[in-house]
């Protein structure tokens, strides 16, 4: 980069890091665009110049992310399903940053302050034409097919998912191991419906 951007990459990167430290200090709430701009020393013009709101403040690395998914897909090894590439960048990513105690505080942060869940969600989820994209090409399928649409959402949706669960790791294996493999009923609902089908059977020899 030349001086110019290295200049504007310093003061998003200024803004970005006083926010959070603000953030995390007294509560999104009790944050205004004004003290983050102080903090960081800088305009509150010069703060829109790099963030439309407060809440892109926090989600800085938003279009890496992007970029990080469309290669899993177009680089992943000879021989691995898309399925798969994305499991395993989704996996190392993000679900490995939770052990993480450093990373403890942020997702506190966003998990407890919706207007931070909310939009780090959308900002997530808009990824999904890029992927879809990604995926047919790969596949040499149209631009807009539905099943490459599909498998994109999914695939983004299994991570809000697995978020939520008590075991996340667990949680997005076993959703992309429907993605992968389709859906097969659990065992025990297997078995009941076979206990069912044969109590019908039974019935109908009954009669």
């Amino acid at each position: 980069m030349g001086r110019r951007e290295r200049k504007k990459a310093a003061t998003r990167q200024s803004l970005a890091d006083a926010a959070l430290r603000l953030f995390l200090e007294r509560g999104y709430d009790q944050v205004s665009i004004k003290d983050i701009a102080e903090a960081a020393d800088v305009s509150t013009t010069t703060l829109f110049k790099h963030f439309p709101g407060k809440e892109a403040l926090v989600f800085d690395a938003d279009s890496d992310h992007e970029a990080a998914l469309v290669a899993a897909v177009r680089e992943r090894p000879d021989g691995r399903s898309v399925p798969a590439a994305l499991r395993d960048h989704i996996l190392r990513s993000h679900l490995d940053t939770l052990a993480d105690p450093a990373f403890a505080r942020f997702r506190q942060l966003v998990m407890n302050t919706p207007a931070l869940r909310d939009y780090g969600h959308r900002m997530w989820m808009r990824h999904e034409t890029a992927l879809a994209q990604a995926i047919a090409a790969d596949s040499g399928a149209p631009e807009d097919d539905p099943s490459c649409t599909a498998l994109a959402h999914f695939a983004l949706e299994a991570l809000t998912l697995a978020r939520h669960q008590a075991d996340p790791r667990a949680a997005l294996n076993a959703a992309f191991d429907l993605l992968e493999r389709g859906w097969h009923p659990p065992a025990r609902r297997a078995a009941g419906k076979s206990e069912r089908g044969s109590a019908r059977d039974s019935e109908r020899a009954a009669e």
